[in-house]
């Protein structure tokens, strides 16, 4: 990897990154993958969290051990299994901390919550003769 093709820059594997590396502590779109070590599932999730982005991030392994691992990170995109570029046009879209405001985008129910305030407004014709 790490070689340019004309417009194409071929897919990366950064082996032996660190925390304080520009590969780890800046966000990277293109076809690079930084490779971390951890002993354990707190281990991982602060290494996670301990970057003032919070995106997309893919966690490949077994389900049951990804899941809890899900619970304990900060990012507005998790996919277990996949990569962490997915689409789904009903999903809300967005990352938190330095990577967005939030879910902004993504149906009707996800456009409504983030772009608007509830309000109760009652209309009647004319005004109600008192007591009704």
């Amino acid at each position: 990897g790490g070689e340019i093709d004309g417009a194409c820059y071929r897919a990366t594997v950064l082996a032996g990154v660190t925390t304080d590396m520009p590969a780890w502590r800046e966000e990277i779109f293109g076809p690079v993958a930084p490779v971390l070590s951890f002993a354990t599932l707190e281990e991982a999730a602060r290494i996670v969290d301990d970057c003032e982005y919070g995106l997309s991030v893919g966690i490949l392994g077994d389900v049951g051990t990804a899941m809890k691992l899900a619970d304990r990170i900060d990012s507005g995109k998790i996919h277990i299994n996949e990569q962490t570029v997915g689409d789904e046009p009903n999903a809300p879209f967005g990352g938190v901390k330095a990577s967005g405001t939030g879910s902004r985008f993504g149906g009707a129910a996800a456009n409504v919550e983030a772009f608007t305030e509830t309000q109760w407004v009652t209309v009647r014709p004319d005004i109600a003769d008192y007591p009704f």
